[in-house]
């Protein structure tokens, strides 16, 4: 007779589980042996060993699930794993802002902020932190005596070590977050520079790689000898830490400039500062479910950008990129010959920023070159606005205003750009991607769509059952996407109480 049960369930390995399948085997090869439910050496053995079954289990489970991209939770992992493919996260981008410095009178010789002077929002405690990129002089007799510098909502550091002639050596940096791209790496055999990695690099090239972590610390790895020259003497490393969408203040809330100024004979000067414009091109790190997405697109287009789909997949590498549509005279009648359009979305929509828009060229013709014949434009993208009018019927007890946010916040989340983990929104897109049942273009807003979204709002009974009851830019119907453009909510979101008539 078999010791085992016939039917093992492989997916019960929890303590009660594995406890209960152990008595069954206790009770078939000791039959007599009934007193599970008592404080017995025997019962502290039988679960003893389900807790250690327990714990082995979900190791192993772990274990599985960590070792797929698809899967993957933890942030360290789908780093690895993505590394495999040849993908790198992206770590945190620094916002900018254009400063106004300006003096209380103008002076009678020049006067020279240095680069790296903090400019500060006015908070006591925790206050958002830039320096200067460069320095920025008020030539003397200036008037009125202003002028303007960039700011970046970052923050420098020098970090210094010895090489001693090791190979394969690795420096981890002391201060987070790594803002990618910031590391300026010399040594006593000169001046070093970075490289996804160091597998095509030569003996004699002085070259490093950047590895960063899930806590966002870097690790700056030099070469072996073989694959790049190891330093000598004195390593000095200079790099940022910041960025995020913190950064990314509103006008006039860099205000505070820190230290004291002189002219250049050394009289003491009063220097104010403001940002006329609100600060940009802050964007947080990379999501793991944006990661996950893409990590396995970026295989289409390892080292080329060749496919119209390869120029939306590397478009979606620089950040803050979010949605990107290309077309050609393929998609375009009115696109000429060996010629593409590149539609980018930034995160959060809006327009993107010529920066954003020259990273991306970068990125599809130098980084992952296109063919040389082939000419690329990145141009802003075509939103179309959807204007809502809706006559709803609200549920006993639910207050108009509350209903009525509930609604536009329902609303905002159908037409979001991207969902809160960095992944795109699949219910809006540009209007070539929107597909019929044979695969061509049909680019909508579905008037079913928008009613369902309003009527399963908590709050709400139902919309009106007349036609007109719920109007999209003005019609009952529903509204129709060019080819290059993408839906956006409008600004006008008319909500009418059935019961009253009221204008919600």
């Amino acid at each position: 007779m078999s010791i085992l049960p016939s039917n093992i369930d492989m997916t019960s390995k929890d303590f009660d589980s594995l406890r209960s399948r152990l008595i069954s085997l206790i009770q078939s090869v000791f039959p007599d042996w009934s007193d599970f439910d008592t404080a017995s050496f025997g019962t502290l053995l039988v679960e003893m060993y389900a807790f250690v079954g327990d714990v082995v289990t979900f190791y192993l489970d772990n274990q599985a699930r960590e070792s797929r991209l698809s899967t993957a939770t933890q942030r360290k992992n789908v780093i690895a794993l993505a590394h495999m493919l040849g993908y790198r996260l992206h770590g945190a981008q620094a916002a900018t802002a254009e400063i106004l410095v300006s003096l209380a009178k103008p002076p009678i010789a020049d006067v020279v902020i240095p680069a790296g002077t903090v400019i500060r929002t006015q908070e006591v405690t925790e206050p958002l932190r830039f320096q200067l990129l460069s320095d920025v002089m008020i030539p003397a007799g200036l008037d009125p005596p202003r002028i303007t510098g960039i700011a970046e909502h970052s923050k420098s550091h020098i970090q210094l070590f010895d090489a001693r002639g090791l190979a394969n050596l690795d420096i981890i940096l002391d201060h987070t977050p790594y803002l990618d791209g910031s590391a300026v790496v010399s040594a006593a055999n000169g001046d070093y520079a970075e490289q996804d990695n160091l597998l095509g690099s030569d003996a004699n090239d002085r070259h490093f790689a950047v590895l960063v972590d899930q806590n966002d610390r870097a690790t700056i790895r030099f070469g072996n000898g073989a694959n790049g020259a190891p330093p000598t003497g004195t390593i000095n490393i200079v790099y940022k830490t910041g960025g995020g969408t913190t950064g990314n203040v509103d006008a006039n809330r860099l205000v505070v400039i820190e230290g004291a100024f002189t002219d250049t004979h050394g009289h003491p000067v009063q220097v104010s500062v403001t940002n006329p414009e609100p600060a940009s091109g802050g964007t947080n790190r990379q999501s793991i479910a944006s990661a996950k997405l893409l990590a396995p697109e970026s295989l289409r287009a390892l080292t080329r950008t060749v496919a119209r789909e390869d120029f939306e997949i590397n478009a979606r590498r620089v950040p803050d990129v979010a949605r990107a549509l290309m077309l050609t005279s393929n998609e375009d009648a009115s696109i000429g010959e060996n010629t593409g359009v590149l539609y980018i979305v930034p995160t959060g929509g809006g327009i993107p920023t010529p920066a954003l828009k020259n990273a991306v060229k970068r990125m599809v013709t130098e980084t992952y070159p296109c063919t040389l014949t082939f000419q690329v434009s990145v141009q802003n993208p075509i939103y179309k606005s959807i204007d809502i009018e809706a006559r709803v019927y609200l549920r006993q007890g639910y207050q108009t205003t509350a209903v009525r946010e509930h609604i536009k916040t329902r609303l905002q989340e159908m037409f979001r750009i991207s969902n809160q983990d960095g992944t795109p929104n699949a219910t809006v897109d540009f209007g070539f991607n929107v597909k019929d049942v044979n695969g061509f273009p049909v680019g909508e807003v579905a008037y079913s769509d928008v009613f369902n979204v309003i009527r399963d709002t908590n709050g709400v009974r139902k919309i009106g059952d007349m036609r007109g009851d719920l109007k999209l830019n003005g019609l009952p119907a529903d509204v129709k996407l060019g080819i290059k453009e993408f839906p956006v909510l409008g600004s006008s979101i008319k909500l009418i109480n059935g019961d009253t008539g009221e204008v919600m």
